[in-house]
């Protein structure tokens, strides 16, 4: 009999095709909404999950999941599973890095541009047909090219934004990381390390990319931001709870800075309400890494995991090792 495993979200006809060669695959193509119990009840009997970014693995779950063995993540963060707890009960955890790093590195700049240079605001002025003449004043933004730009993170996706600054837009890039990069690293980015005070107090445009964990929650809150240039922009492609959204709309609203781009909300799919409500904020939901060519590459290095750890033993991107 094939292992049976289960898919959380809708994704792919070929990957479900594909992982139905090897196993026993419960799919979830009709994207039924499940609760954290209704995926609880779901996962049970199963041996391997198919998750994404929401699909809680935690002790709770864990403990109703007895049969479980693998989990592969369909995304580089992996803040939705408990990974210490995964280890200890002999569950593999995995993840798809590399995959989306320059696509994510794209929107990411995509963000810093809309942010910069208004867009969100002046496409809503434009549609409520408020536009009848111009002024030499209208949405005036700030320049990008030439600027400074502090990037808080500094791992794969960090550093080709920062490629992508220094080499294209002509950016002087200051970065802040756990660890300092290599001189030929830095050399490649044209990156110079500062302290994340110095970062926050110089930048004209701070871009999120740490991963998400207790130790970064609220890593840029409301004495963070009052450090900031009162014409600076944040943008943050990292993971929800990274900023304090609450401390975040009273900034934007008080043009204690100038603007924000954001993807990534605390409670997502839930944003604050009060980010609804301020002008000078531009919102996606959570697609930075949202191509097709990236998105089926990221499903399919899941499914590589999954198909790897149960016909050898291993996967291909773990997060853990078991004992």
């Amino acid at each position: 009999m094939k292992p049976k495993i289960i898919v959380a979200r809708p994704i792919f006809d070929s990957v479900i095709q594909r992982l139905s060669e090897h196993f026993d695959v419960t799919d979830n193509q009709a994207d039924h909404a499940w609760t954290k119990a209704t995926w609880t009840t779901a996962l049970a009997h199963h041996v391997g999950a198919f998750t994404t970014g929401s699909d809680p693995v935690d002790a709770e779950v864990l403990a109703a999941c007895p049969t479980l063995k693998m989990c592969a993540n369909m995304a580089v963060g992996f803040n939705n599973f408990d990974v210490p707890t995964m280890t200890a009960r002999g569950v593999l955890a995995s993840n798809t890095p590399d995959v989306l790093t320059e696509t994510t590195a794209d929107f990411g700049f995509a963000l810093l541009m809309a942010t910069a240079r208004r867009m969100t605001e002046s496409e809503h002025y434009l549609r409520r047909g408020e536009w009848t003449q111009w002024r030499y004043d209208m949405f005036a933004g700030a320049e990008v090219h030439g600027s400074t730009m502090g990037i808080l993170g500094m791992g794969r996706i960090g550093q080709a934004i920062a490629r992508r600054g220094a080499h294209g837009f002509g950016m002087k890039v200051i970065y802040h990381n756990r660890s300092r990069l290599s001189a030929e690293l830095e050399a490649e980015c044209k990156a110079t390390y500062v302290s994340k005070e110095e970062l926050l107090r110089t930048a004209d445009h701070v871009m999120l990319v740490v991963p998400y964990s207790a130790a970064s929650h609220h890593t840029i809150g409301a004495a963070e931001l009052a450090q900031m240039k009162p014409t600076a922009t944040l943008v943050n492609i990292a993971r929800g709870g990274i900023v304090d959204d609450a401390a975040l709309a009273v900034a934007l609203r008080a043009h204690q800075i100038a603007a924000a781009g954001l993807d990534v909300f605390e409670g997502e799919p839930k944003v604050h309400p009060d980010l609804l409500t301020v002008p000078n904020v531009v919102l996606t939901p959570h697609i930075a890494s949202s191509s097709i060519q990236t998105r089926l590459a990221m499903a399919n290095l899941a499914a590589d995991n999954l198909i790897s750890y149960f016909t050898q033993g291993k996967a291909l991107t773990p997060l853990n090792t078991l004992p």
